[in-house]
């Protein structure tokens, strides 16, 4: 028996007549916290370079998949080998280039591929608005992101990075004079970041990801500060912010290598 099957019979038992009480009473819609927390504590693994970990949090958010599919299996949907088969096959059928007589030499190439045959299998589903195809459950940033792509493909889209940077340099402007005025901030703060987020398409930056390091970037450095003042036995506020902006130049410039 694979581990995969030991795997699957384990899900089995915990879902059974005799099973776990906790894992019985899970739907779809309760487990979607813990599929939000599994997949974030995966990408914290990756970006701490944590293989260990890393191994850990893609089993744990695997068990999120089996447990989803279990249920639809219970409710007479589908099963774990109806989510792989159709994956299986979608795999097969956006890679022409591999499985067909298609050609693509390059990951732009291949990318174009994908997404001709990902329209052809949406072209029955009708929206209102080509963007009614970006889920209103992403993230703030990355559903930014896919609105832009997808007006993009429209043919609505700057001819290059410098507009886009313009365009932010702009809405800084506009935010400074709201700023003055005491008037629509929020607004104007939000599409600075939308902006920020088009320039990193532009750039072929992912926006989520580009924070998630910069968070990351940030605890370091804060840490370094927060042992340096504790080695000196003393608290933030016996420090000036100059000196204070001294330790983070410091904390900068020490860490630097490993960021």
């Amino acid at each position: 028996m694979t581990q995969f099957q030991n795997l699957k019979k384990t899900i089995d038992a915990l879902r059974g007549p005799d099973g776990c009480p906790w894992d019985k009473k899970q739907t779809h819609l309760s487990l979607l916290p813990f599929l939000y927390e599994e997949a974030n504590e995966v990408i914290d693994a990756i970006l701490n370079n944590d293989k260990s970990n890393l191994k850990e949090e893609l089993g744990d958010l695997f068990l999120q998949i089996l447990l989803h599919s279990k249920i639809a299996e219970e409710e007479n949907e589908f099963n774990i080998d109806d989510v792989l088969e159709a994956l299986n096959k979608k795999l097969i059928r956006r890679h022409p280039h591999i499985f067909a007589d298609k050609n693509a030499g390059t990951s732009d190439e291949v990318l174009k591929l994908w997404e001709e045959v990902k329209k052809e299998e949406k072209k029955d589903i009708n929206h209102a608005s080509i963007l009614d195809a970006v889920p209103k459950n992403f993230t703030p940033v990355l559903r930014a992101s896919k609105l832009q792509k997808i007006a993009s493909k429209a043919g609505f889209d700057w001819n290059n990075y410098k507009n886009v940077l313009d365009k932010v340099e702009e809405e800084i402007e506009e935010l400074k004079e709201s700023i003055e005025k005491k008037t629509n901030i929020e607004d104007e703060f939000g599409d600075i970041l939308f902006a920020l987020v088009n320039l990193a398409r532009f750039l072929k930056i992912d926006s989520e990801v580009a924070l998630a390091k910069a968070n990351l970037k940030f605890i370091k450095r804060f840490n370094y500060i927060e042992n340096k003042i504790s080695s000196l036995n003393k608290n933030f506020n016996d420090f000036t912010l100059e000196e204070l902006e001294n330790f983070w130049s410091e904390a900068k410039n020490k860490l630097k290598e490993n960021e």
